[in-house]
């Protein structure tokens, strides 16, 4: 008796057989090579990370359990969680964490617009053009952060900066206004240097995931009728997730831990004072080394919190590049951006 398609095991009606057993120990070997690959090239820079990294941290977090300061070693005692007690009972230590936490928010969100306008802009240059187009753009990311900072300074100065003279013209602002006086002018010339010196940053990583978009799926989007609001909204940007994902787990890490600019600008007068700008206070001038200690890892652990939640608001599969639900790079995207 001959067998047929229907009693054939792995098959499927209409005499296809399932692929997927056929080929799952193919794959799960080759898979395993792959990891195997990937450890053998990533293994040796991650264990001279971890060496690097893993004991400041653990003598950090050692150190925040004592009283300990460095001009009295002797009187060092072993006070357990009493520093974390002090920072989360003190309202000064939440409303610099709320400060810190403004600027993040902020310069984040502001940056990611400019820099996506940026993308579009490198992206569509001339060839001809789009390197010396990349270049300039990226001259303030290339200043040293410390430089950056005292240009700003100096530009804002009431008796040395030329921008109350240049904008006298604008309500609010003449000759005697002081902007590192008060918390919102102060706040706002530190964000705006923030702004100015890492967007080209985001704009280079946002211009990588344009460039990963395919042209069919924006073409197929145009042709269904899509407006261009639509073929950004609803093609280019979701395929842009992990990009973007990147672009804003790296810029607001670094954004968290801001300190050069307030440090320069204002040293932490009128209420600008960030989480780092603590640390370092407590540390460094008043060699509070058990309590600076503490606020460090207060301030790791928030930054391992904000990393832990933008990874579960993207859902993104970073080494595939696509939406961890599978729908990341799906073409059918692209009918969704008809206008119909």
């Amino acid at each position: 008796m001959t067998a047929t398609a229907e009693n054939t095991p792995g098959a499927e009606p209409g005499g296809r057989r399932d692929r997927r057993k056929d080929h799952s120990p193919r794959k799960s070997d080759r898979a395993k090579a792959e990891v195997r690959l990937g450890w053998m090239l990533a293994g040796p820079a991650f264990v001279v990370m971890l060496a690097v990294t893993a004991y400041p941290i653990a003598q950090a977090v050692f150190d925040s359990l004592w009283s300990y300061r460095l001009t009295a070693p002797d009187e060092r005692s072993f006070i357990f969680l009493d520093n974390y007690l002090l920072l989360f009972t003190d309202p000064m230590f939440w409303r610099i964490f709320g400060v810190t936490l403004l600027i993040t928010i902020v310069t984040v969100a502001v940056e990611l617009v400019l820099g996506f306008g940026l993308a579009i802009v490198m992206h569509k240059a001339l060839k001809s053009l789009r390197g010396l187009l990349r270049t300039s753009i990226l001259v303030p990311y290339g200043i040293i952060t410390v430089v950056s900072a005292f240009a700003w300074y100096y530009m804002f100065h009431i008796n040395s900066g030329f921008v109350n003279n240049w904008f006298s013209w604008v309500p609010g602002i003449d000759s005697e206004l002081d902007w590192f006086a008060n918390f919102g002018t102060a706040i706002s010339v530190i964000m705006a240097s923030e702004i100015w010196k890492t967007t080209p940053f985001i704009a280079l990583l946002l211009l990588a995931g344009l460039a990963q978009v395919p042209d069919e799926l924006v073409e197929a989007a145009r042709v269904d009728g899509a407006t261009r609001w639509q073929q950004y909204s609803r093609v280019i940007i979701p395929n842009m997730k992990a990009a973007i994902m990147v672009a804003l787990l790296f810029r607001a890490l670094d954004a968290f831990r801001v300190f050069d600019n307030v440090f320069i600008m204002t040293g932490g007068d009128a209420n600008t004072e960030v989480l780092a700008l603590l640390a370092y206070r407590q540390s460094i001038s008043r060699l509070e080394i058990g309590l600076g200690s503490a606020v460090s890892v207060v301030l790791f652990i928030a930054v391992l919190l904000m990393v832990f939640i933008a990874i579960k608001l993207f859902n993104v599969d970073l080494a595939a590049g696509t939406d961890a639900s599978g729908g990341g790079n799906k073409k059918t995207g692209a009918k969704k951006g008809g206008g119909k």
